[in-house]
């Protein structure tokens, strides 16, 4: 995939050929082009360093399904590859695609890294919505799935090695579903507004009522789960998979162990809380040679009987110890999806579009990682409390 991206030769008169695929010219060797650029927007800027450390052309067959007769009809299109820039610009500063399009024609860092001339103007937002439905319909998620695993792979051949232990979890999402507006929709006999979305159970909470006193409520959600296996050294998201609200994490750990060794990962420890507590699972990673750092039911180690004593052997193996000092690192790591890049409510309704989110905010994630981990550079300047850390 990586030699297919290099072997695109950029024209300076009317357009760009990829084999034969033709896509319009950009004007970035132009007077307003680099030459700008160069002058205006710093070098040590992070959209800067990601243009750098990633090589985005390298995605383009991936995603030529977006386009009619993978861009050989009509007029000469955009390249994927600025829509998918265009996206992943969305995701990194949380913006709608109208957002996003403004963004582009008015932020000189942003549209350096687009990849457009200062006087070209963006796409249509309208163009992005139609750019992911056409990759949708060639392939649901997967295509943003293959360049989230195309730049996990960059990330290593630039040298980031990941850790010794992966850590499993799963995040909800929120559906964008008014509970109480669509309970009174359906009472009209009209259908659910997002009939993909499931109840998600967040376990009990206690909460203090208005009159003040307090109560023990269930927590519940309609939405997804993306379950997600992160490495804990380097914070790099290396499996997703997107699933409704009311899917049983543990039925999602194979699949996101499975897609982990596709994708080269040989971390020796997995880590996981209760709710991945299955003999399964941990035959499963035995079987693999790994070490389980599934974290244990209580009745498994208080049994009164001789069943207890392989449970017992495991919590105390130091690999077991190490997984689950670093399972708070895939809860930070959630927060910060839900915080900076609006991952706690979904943008779209029914599952394709919601995994197209997960697979995004997840690329958003990675590159902030990835960019800092090469270069130093980080997405947000440091707060009062790192700066302190630091000095």
């Amino acid at each position: 995939m990586g030699d297919e991206g290099r072997n695109i030769v950029i024209l300076r008169e009317e357009r760009v050929h990829m084999g034969e695929q033709r896509f319009k010219a950009l004007g970035t060797e132009s007077f307003f082009g680099r030459f700008v650029y160069e002058r205006i927007v710093p070098r040590d800027h992070f959209l800067v360093k990601l243009a750098e450390v990633i090589d985005w052309e390298a995605f383009v067959p991936i995603l030529l399904p977006a386009y009619a007769g993978q861009a050989q009809e009509g007029r000469p299109p955009y390249s994927p590859e600025i829509a998918l820039k265009m996206l992943v610009i969305a995701y990194l500063y949380g913006l709608s695609e109208r957002q996003t399009e403004e963004v582009v024609n008015y932020h000189l860092p942003v549209k350096e890294f687009v990849g457009l001339a200062v006087d070209e103007p963006a796409p249509d937002h309208s163009t992005l919505c139609l750019f992911k439905r056409r990759l949708a319909d060639a392939g649901y998620w997967s295509h943003f799935e293959a360049v989230s695993d195309g730049i996990l792979t960059q990330a290593r051949q630039a040298g980031i090695k990941l850790g010794p232990i992966q850590v499993v979890d799963s995040v909800h999402t929120e559906a964008d579903v008014d509970r109480d507006a669509d309970r009174e929709r359906q009472a009209r006999g009209k259908p659910p507004r997002d009939p993909q979305a499931r109840v998600v159970k967040k376990g009990k909470r206690r909460q203090t009522e208005p009159a003040g006193t307090v109560v023990e409520k269930e927590m519940r959600y309609l939405g997804y789960k993306s379950h997600v296996s992160l490495n804990a050294e380097t914070g790099l998201i290396t499996s997703v998979h997107p699933t409704p609200g009311n899917a049983a994490d543990n039925k999602q750990f194979l699949k996101l162990l499975a897609h982990d060794e596709q994708v080269g990962v040989d971390a020796p420890i997995y880590a996981a809380d209760r709710a991945y507590d299955d003999t399964e699972l941990h035959q499963a990673l035995w079987d693999s040679q790994k070490y389980s750092a599934l974290q244990l039911n209580d009745y498994r180690t208080q049994k009164r009987d001789d069943n207890k004593e392989i449970w017992a052997a495991l919590s105390a193996m130091p690999e077991y110890q190490q997984g689950r000092e670093e399972r708070y690192k895939v809860e930070r790591k959630f927060g910060e999806a839900k915080r900076w890049h609006r991952f706690g409510r979904c943008r779209y309704l029914g599952l394709w579009r919601y995994g197209i989110q997960a697979f995004l905010t997840t690329i958003a994630l990675n590159v902030k990682r990835i960019v800092y981990l090469l270069t130093r550079v980080r997405f947000r300047a440091p707060s009062r409390k790192d700066r302190l850390a630091l000095a």
